[in-house]
């Protein structure tokens, strides 16, 4: 399958964790959305993290391998996180787990950001909102967004909500809002279903 034309994977319910389901083994190829400069552009595209018209002046400004560069800067500060989220999943992150954050510290501060008074994207009625916008200057700001995402999930997402799919070869994570925290896999479509399957032809064997 080419990815190159999947559409990235959002079952998260925590931009912060789609990121890392940017690389996924949905059915039985490893799949990673963000594995050259150009799927970094297109996920962020899909994710809504930056905007269009900033996309298409970085790509046309970037140098050659420039935006490569950082898609594997990206691809190492997803592994780094995905190591944070598997250590800490679970549980509540808690204030003496900060040490740990440094990295995600260091990348934010580097961001060039500032409010901007605008027409309101989301009330039919013509009114003003505060948004908060990016000057973005070089490629490497485009880590921006995820960075900020990632530290939104670690600051307001209780981590005991946070689950890997049970699916025997899936790598999906997701925050679970169900009622009663009863969610189990990335999609009923996918790895609920094929559990759904497999239980039943044991049934069947069992009654042979």
């Amino acid at each position: 399958m080419d990815h190159h034309h999947a559409p990235a994977m959002f079952i998260a319910d925590a931009l912060g964790l789609d990121f890392l389901n940017s690389i996924a083994t949905p059915v039985d190829t490893a799949i990673d959305w963000i594995d050259d400069g150009d799927g970094l552009l297109r996920w962020l595209d899909q994710a809504h993290l930056v905007p269009p018209a900033a996309l298409e002046t970085l790509r046309a400004q970037a140098l050659p391998g420039e935006l490569d560069k950082v898609a594997d800067q990206a691809r190492n500060l997803r592994e780094w996180f995905r190591g944070f989220v598997t250590a800490h999943k679970g549980r509540p992150v808690r204030a003496a787990d900060l040490h740990e954050l440094e990295p995600l510290n260091r990348l934010l501060e580097r961001d060039e950001a500032f409010s901007q008074i605008a027409p309101s994207r989301h009330d039919g009625a013509a009114k003003l909102e505060l948004l908060t916008m990016r000057r973005w200057r070089t490629p490497e700001s485009l880590l921006l967004p995820i960075g900020e995402a990632l530290a939104q999930l670690v600051c307001t997402t209780d981590f005991t909500d946070v689950k890997a799919c049970e699916g025997p070869s899936c790598t999906l994570m997701f925050a679970d809002r169900t009622r009663g925290r009863a969610r189990r896999w990335c999609s009923m479509a996918i790895c609920g279903n094929r559990a759904k399957q497999a239980a039943h032809r044991n049934r069947l064997k069992a009654h042979h």
